[in-house]
């Protein structure tokens, strides 16, 4: 019986620390490198290297390429999972915030990992 009690408390307190990933804006996003949070900001532009390997779609916020302030890639072959992407207004992606040549990003693998705020 313990061990169930202890395995139910598990799962929810890792439930309870994905839920509480930290909100952050795109500009904040460089100094939580390495970090899991949600990064907000405008979209400032759009790019697909449909001539690169992995067909990667950039979609950049806040500035447009190449003064770019933070980026959410999205690789073609994940594209259907990540869903229909907006075009321009403010978007939230949630992950491993990483570095690319010095600008901050965020891979999304499928639509439960960003959302538009209201």
């Amino acid at each position: 019986m313990r061990l169930i009690i202890a395995a139910t408390f598990a799962v929810l307190s890792a439930f309870a620390i994905s839920a509480s990933a930290q909100s952050i804006s795109a500009t904040e996003a460089a100094s939580h490198i390495g970090g899991h949070a949600t990064v907000c900001g405008t979209i400032a532009g759009e790019h697909t290297a449909t001539n690169s390997r992995g067909t990667p779609t950039f979609i950049n916020l806040d500035k447009p390429y190449p003064h770019q302030v933070f980026t959410i890639l999205i690789w073609g072959d994940e594209r259907v999972a990540v869903g229909d992407f907006p075009e321009s207004g403010r978007v939230c992606a949630t992950g491993c915030i990483t570095e690319y040549h010095g600008v901050p990003e965020i891979v999304l693998h499928d639509l439960h990992n960003w959302y538009v705020p209201k």
